[in-house]
């Protein structure tokens, strides 16, 4: 739902700023939106004994019992480059795309990670079983009703950008599965955005010309994207794949797609029509055929 929302905010910071500046700027509130978290969950754990439970419990839950010296830093530091550069470059795309489509049209492309994720996951040895596959097919199916008029005439430059975004938030997504069961998920998330936001404000610094005179008019969008879209939902997306399938992560996470035409409605006056509300409802089905009957050996296939 966060995420779904953030294609409202991101659309209207388009309108005012360079796709480097919004994502520069988003990202160093997520890293800064991170530290205060950190530093709240430091303070419980070190002055209340039921924080410094919870957190050992937390730890040993998930075999992150290690410290961060040596080897776990370094790993720390090789997960931050690894995530924040697909994340930035992916983000970047989706923003310089957005700026060409709507926003309902942008989030349902954004959301074909439903399908790279398990293609990637088959071209590595990882089989999903035949129920993930019809929840693929319902997904594919529902983002063609949504993003498409029925020919490739309807596939714009924005199109093409956020498709190609959707290919690196597969990786992403991936990335993350690989990292998130050996890291601690705040520290992660946060050197994450921390090196999204060097390579963004590099960018930035090459490519554009940021002013305030463009940054004010979008604090608001700016606000929303940095300190909910990034410092509150990537978290939860790391929290949330902690001993998790990535394809069915990615499923669930197609929702946003969901709620990003809804955001466009609700604040752009953006509509949807029958076939894009058909569309909504295949997507929906696809997420309830995977998520719903939550078995664990269908978790572990």
């Amino acid at each position: 739902m966060i995420w779904g929302f953030a294609f409202t905010a991101q659309s209207v910071g388009a309108e005012h700023m360079g796709p480097w500046t919004f994502l520069a700027l988003r990202a160093w509130l997520g890293v800064m939106t991170l530290i205060v978290f950190i530093t709240v969950r430091w303070l419980i754990v070190r002055h209340t004994s039921e924080g410094r439970r919870a957190y050992e419990t937390m730890r040993e839950l998930s075999g992150n019992t290690g410290d961060t010296a040596g080897n776990g830093r370094m790993l720390m530091v090789s997960a931050g480059i690894a995530t924040g550069v697909l994340l930035c470059l992916a983000s970047f795309l989706q923003q310089a795309g957005i700026a060409y489509t709507s926003v309902a049209k942008s989030s349902f492309i954004t959301a074909m990670y439903v399908v790279i994720v398990p293609v990637i996951s088959f071209v590595s040895g990882r089989k999903p079983g035949k129920k993930m596959w019809t929840a693929v097919l319902l997904s594919v199916t529902g983002l063609y009703l949504l993003s498409f008029s029925g020919s490739i005439d309807g596939i714009n430059k924005g199109d093409l950008l956020t498709l190609a975004c959707a290919v690196l938030f597969s990786f992403q997504i991936i990335c993350i599965n690989h990292f998130v069961d050996r890291l601690d998920g705040l520290i992660l998330s946060c050197s994450e955005f921390f090196f999204e936001a060097l390579l963004a404000t590099a960018g930035m610094l090459i490519f554009e010309k940021p002013s305030a005179a463009s940054i004010i008019p979008a604090f608001s969008a700016v606000l929303y994207a940095g300190v909910m879209s990034n410092g509150v939902a990537y978290t939860l997306q790391i929290v949330g794949q902690r001993g998790f399938d990535p394809t069915i992560a990615s499923l669930c996470m197609c929702m946003e797609s969901v709620f990003g035409a809804l955001g466009g409605f609700l604040f752009l006056g953006q509509t949807l029509t029958v076939r894009e509300i058909v569309g909504c409802s295949l997507m929906f089905a696809a997420i309830l055929l995977v998520y719903l009957p939550v078995g664990k050996r269908y978790c572990q296939t």
